[in-house]
């Protein structure tokens, strides 16, 4: 028996080092945005328009080449039905992506960082009078505001310490973009030119010949009274 037990101990430590330590567990995967958003759920409109403007292959890029944080305000699918109809076809290429650009901070921020922010808020579409952001806070809310849109973060979809995704349920809606534009001013009026005074020598003006008139009638007489006075002379 005893032998037994020491041959089933000999076998089954041989078998246990021959299989070695156990496999470390695979390495993550790069970071996707638009898959994180697919797998949280209710974020269609907003991933269709990351793809569309091709934000989605520069906010990768940004998390997987640089150290560079990313801080997103995610637009739920409501948020865009909420929308005036036809808000989003209004826009152009371009604006749809300073639209998405708007709704993304370039740096990593927790929820506690955003009591100390300073206002505006820098985006990815810029900053300044054409991009104003601004965040507070109210004890545990914060809130955004953009001239135009008023709302606030109505949780948390993703955090890992470089990306943080948080939603919210209105459109932050950029003033330059949906502002509408002072008509272009219409040309001034060409200024008539004058047109020129006719010469009185001009050949459509009547000519005075009454003097010529009177010149020959003048002539004819002193003619007509030099004739009579030789006539005379001659009796």
């Amino acid at each position: 028996m005893v032998a037994k037990l020491l041959l089933f101990f000999v076998l089954h430590c041989t078998v246990t080092l021959a299989q070695g330590p156990a496999a470390a567990p695979a390495p993550p995967g790069p970071t996707n945005v638009t898959k994180i958003l697919e797998k949280a759920g209710q974020f269609t409109v907003f991933i269709r328009l990351l793809k569309a403007t091709q934000e989605d292959v520069t906010l990768n890029g940004q998390l997987n080449n640089t150290n560079n944080g990313i801080t997103m305000f995610a637009p739920s699918d409501s948020a865009f039905q909420s929308l005036k109809s036809g808000t989003l076809n209004s826009i152009n290429d371009q604006e749809k992506a300073e639209l998405v650009q708007f709704h993304i901070i370039p740096t990593y921020l927790s929820s506690s960082q955003f009591q100390t922010v300073s206002n505006p808020v820098t985006t990815q579409a810029g900053s300044g009078d054409r991009f104003q952001l601004n965040v507070t806070t109210t004890g545990n809310a914060v809130n955004i505001s953009t001239g135009l849109t008023n709302t606030s973060v109505s949780g948390t979809v993703y955090t890992d310490g470089q990306l943080a995704i948080y939603q919210v349920d209105k459109v932050l809606l950029p003033i330059d973009v949906f502002t509408p534009k002072p008509p272009t001013p219409a040309p001034a009026p060409e200024t008539p030119k004058k047109k020129k005074a006719k010469s009185a020598e001009s050949p459509d003006a009547p000519k005075d010949i009454s003097g010529a008139v009177s010149f020959i009638m003048s002539n004819n007489m002193v003619f007509f009274g030099v004739g009579i006075f030789s006539a005379l002379l001659s009796l």
